[in-house]
């Protein structure tokens, strides 16, 4: 993300009459003193590439004489940065600084919008001594004055060093970083230093390092420091504080004040490049253009993380999971999002994702949480990697970047295949019918932990991985308030349709009935029947139809029997399949049952014994590995052994359904 400076800079020059406001402008202009000098110059515009910042510069002149009050409060308020100009040989113009001038633009100013001023002592050239000892005492009064010069339109001196300071005090204003009268930086500005310095830190061991340092250094001036400039810089610390430099690195502290130095020393330029490098305005705050990067999403689109800000985001992870347990504890993830402006992750979020026995975010869950807000809200996505510096760290255009953007499902179903990685489940049912204890048993929480879940920090998402044919996959489950008559399309739109009823209760299965008839019975999605709380006695259901003959009727896979009241943690068998069916919508799967009694499951376990397994693999190594010279592609009996192997293995194939199929 590149800097984004100014547009342009608008100086006004304002001033007692005949202390030289309009020569200094002409001066500048023709680089000659003006003979004929007009009440007022012309607004004059200094084209970008001759200015020292690469910034177009507008100079307007004020004349008493030429202007009402009305048009220079209106100039007032146009300007970036307000010369009052006195006289050096003039006690009456220095006065006039304090008693009119200065109290007149505050007056017109916004207070929340400071202007800078510069106070500009003109016609040196008259006196032998500096009125710098009468100035001095009205720049501390003052924290809206940036600097003082004294210059002569005449000999030309300190003409172009006037308006480039003006230009300054724009582009690199002090009174964002610095407190002159404490004579040190304000919070906000250390703020902002100790989130760069944080961003900057890879190893999270709270030292630049010499290779954070020239990361540090490349990201922001585009070149590397040289071996011995690194240690200059660490001599000139060390000889100022003694905790500024720790084993051969910098501290935070060395680094504030390196930057304290900087701004001291007149150098504000070199804090603004590297604070507007980390996205910050000119009061700043992160831009709104840093956090927010455009990034187009058409409909029926979805967003996810790609491969690059997955590796990203764990070595984030890494550098603060200091003990090496692969989970976040309370403090690592207060250290983790120290870099924010507010805590992101609240108490829900532990039962959103996967916890260990302690309660805390894995490595698995803290990914899963980063895939869900991406799903879910890719602007807050982005605002994240912004508060963590992701652009800066993995040296990209943009945290837009980092975003994969899906194809549309439609073109997915057309083709019969998907890219995508993850797969969203919206899960309806009746109160009481075990919606959320199917959810929370996908993180691997039984009955008896779910017992214990604080209700305020009960989750509507739960989110974790599961492999389909050696593919790691993402399924988002969504449990949808039951309020059949105000179903948004949110509630709708998803890849597959979880409907949950009660064994135990004869009324639970209308609702999914109601749901499925209303809703999907016309559409592509792909749904599923949960009989939950299969551990307790079933009951009939007061419907006209089982929820097996439903389930036929509609084409839909039998009702898969689920609890989680259970010792260890749930099956997640239901899960894979479930994503299985959202992968592949098109796919018409004949059995979803784990019976082993079925013809499905037996032929299943057939194909998969390990006798069948053994003489498909000598049969290949026969057939297909043995050297096959171009003497047996031209024989006949080579070509016949295998016509009768392949007839052989397909009769024997055919005879074993058969014979499983008749008992069925």
């Amino acid at each position: 993300m590149l800097e984004k400076m100014r547009k342009d800079v608008r100086i006004l020059l304002v001033g007692e009459p005949k202390v030289g406001k309009t020569s200094l402008i002409m001066s500048l202009v023709s680089e000659e003193f003006p003979e004929v000098v007009p009440y007022r110059a012309e607004e004059i515009t200094i084209p970008a590439d001759v200015t020292p910042e690469r910034v177009p510069t507008h100079i307007v002149d004020y004349s008493e004489a030429e202007q009402t009050d009305e048009q220079l409060f209106q100039e007032i308020s146009k300007a970036n940065v307000i010369c009052i100009v006195y006289s050096v040989n003039s006690k009456k113009s220095i006065e006039k600084v304090t008693s009119h001038w200065i109290p007149l633009i505050i007056e017109n100013t916004d207070k929340d919008s400071r202007v800078p001023l510069i106070l500009v002592g003109n016609k040196s050239d008259l006196v032998e001594h500096s009125s710098m000892e009468t100035i001095l005492p009205i720049m501390n009064q003052y924290s809206e004055i940036e600097t003082c010069v004294e210059c002569s339109a005449k000999n030309l001196k300190n003409i172009s060093e006037l308006f480039y300071y003006a230009q300054k005090a724009v582009l690199h204003p002090t009174g964002p970083l610095y407190c002159p009268e404490k004579k040190n930086m304000k919070l906000l500005c250390v703020k902002a230093l100790t989130r760069i310095f944080k961003i900057s830190d890879l190893d999270n061991d709270g030292i630049l390092n010499d290779h954070e340092l020239n990361f540090f250094q490349r990201t922001c001036f585009n070149t590397p420091l040289e071996p011995q400039a690194l240690e200059d810089v660490k001599n000139v610390v060390r000889k100022n504080m003694s905790d500024g430099v720790c084993d051969n690195g910098l501290t935070l502290k060395g680094f504030l004040f390196l930057h304290t130095l900087f701004i001291q020393r007149g150098r504000h330029e070199t804090t603004w490049t590297v604070l507007r490098r980390f996205g910050y305005d000119d009061d700043l705050e992160l831009n709104q253009d840093y956090l927010f990067p455009s990034l187009k999403v058409p409909p029926d689109c979805t967003t996810e993380l790609n491969h690059n800000a997955y590796l990203f985001l764990q070595s984030v992870f890494d550098k603060h999971d200091k003990d090496r347990d692969c989970a976040l504890s309370p403090e690592e993830l207060r250290d983790l999002f120290d870099v924010f402006p507010y805590m992101p992750w609240g108490p829900d979020v532990n039962n959103t994702v996967c916890t260990n026995e302690q309660g805390w975010i894995t490595y698995q869950g803290y990914l899963s949480q980063w895939t869900l807000t991406t799903y879910l809200d890719v602007q807050r996505c982005l605002e994240y990697l912004g508060y963590l510096g992701y652009s800066i760290v993995a040296e990209q255009e943009s945290h837009a970047a980092g975003i994969t953007v899906t194809r549309a499902k439609k073109i997915d179903l057309q083709k019969k295949q998907t890219q995508r990685s993850v797969f969203r489940c919206n899960v309806f049912g009746d109160i009481g019918s075990g919606k959320s204890g199917f959810l929370q048993a996908f993180l691997g929480t039984n009955l008896m932990r779910q017992k214990t879940i604080n209700e305020e920090h009960r989750s509507y998402y739960a989110i974790s991985t599961t492999y389909v044919y050696g593919q790691e996959k993402y399924l988002l489950l969504h449990e949808v308030f039951p309020d059949f008559d105000y179903l948004s399309d949110a509630d709708l739109a998803c890849d597959i349709v979880c409907l949950v009823y009660d064994v135990s209760n004869p009324y639970s299965f209308e609702y999914c009935a109601k749901v499925f008839k209303q809703y999907f019975m016309d559409s592509k999605t792909p749904c599923m029947m949960i009989a939950a709380k299969s551990d307790l006695q079933e009951v009939k259901q007061m419907y006209n139809c089982t929820p097996l003959e439903f389930c036929r009727r509609h084409k839909m896979p039998p009702p898969q029997y689920f609890t989680c009241n259970t010792t260890a943690a749930p099956s997640r068998d239901i899960y894979t399949k479930l994503t299985t069916m959202a992968m592949y919508p098109h796919a018409r799967l004949r059995c979803m049952c784990t019976c082993n009694r079925c013809t499905f499951c037996l032929c299943q376990n057939f194909l998969n014994s390990e006798l069948l397994q053994t003489v498909r693999a000598k049969l290949y190594a026969v057939v297909l590995r043995r050297h096959v010279s171009q003497a047996d592609l031209r024989s006949s009996t080579f070509w016949l052994k295998a016509s009768v192997g392949a007839t052989v293995f397909a009769v024997l194939g055919f005879a074993m359904y058969r014979v499983l199929l008749k008992p069925r």
